[in-house]
């Protein structure tokens, strides 16, 4: 899955004729760019771009609110928002989460310039780490947050 916008077809809608003359013109075949299918660190080490690294590490934090109160917040690297991670558009961003022993619950990674699924990622778990990598293939502003993929709380994760 991506998340680069474009067109979709509900295939429960086309007329019958359409998905015949498409099946008899030899059907259709979706092209992904290596660049988006290719997440594997080794591999993208080795095609000669610029590797930009970042290790961030998934924790709880106790938050002040406005009244005395607090709130339990995910956090990247003990902050809210997390850092701000800067490549240049076409580096391997080399992205290692790890999860101190004592935390309560995992974390993930939804990088939402990877252009992904935050399921190609998934989560780790307390006393772990994973790294993955992509290409930084578009220009632009995006958000990162905890991907909650296979985790309980997702309010607790993007706060």
């Amino acid at each position: 899955q991506t998340q680069i916008a474009g067109q979709s077809l509900d295939i429960n809608k086309m007329d019958v004729d359409v998905i015949e003359q498409i099946h008899q013109m030899g059907g259709l075949q979706l092209v992904m760019p290596q660049a988006f299918a290719e997440t594997d660190c080794g591999a993208l080490a080795d095609t000669g771009r610029n590797v930009v690294e970042f290790n961030l590490t998934g924790e709880s934090v106790e938050l002040p609110l406005m009244g005395g109160k607090t709130f339990n917040a995910m956090t990247f690297s003990g902050q809210v928002p997390g850092p701000t991670l800067r490549v240049t558009q076409g580096d391997v961003v080399q992205m290692t989460l790890s999860i101190p022993a004592d935390e309560v619950t995992g974390h993930g990674n939804d990088m939402h310039a990877s252009q992904m699924t935050a399921l190609a990622f998934d989560s780790v778990n307390p006393g772990e780490t994973s790294q993955y990598c992509y290409i930084a293939e578009s220009a632009g502003v995006f958000k990162y947050h905890c991907s909650g993929v296979h985790l309980i709380g997702m309010d607790q994760h993007v706060f």
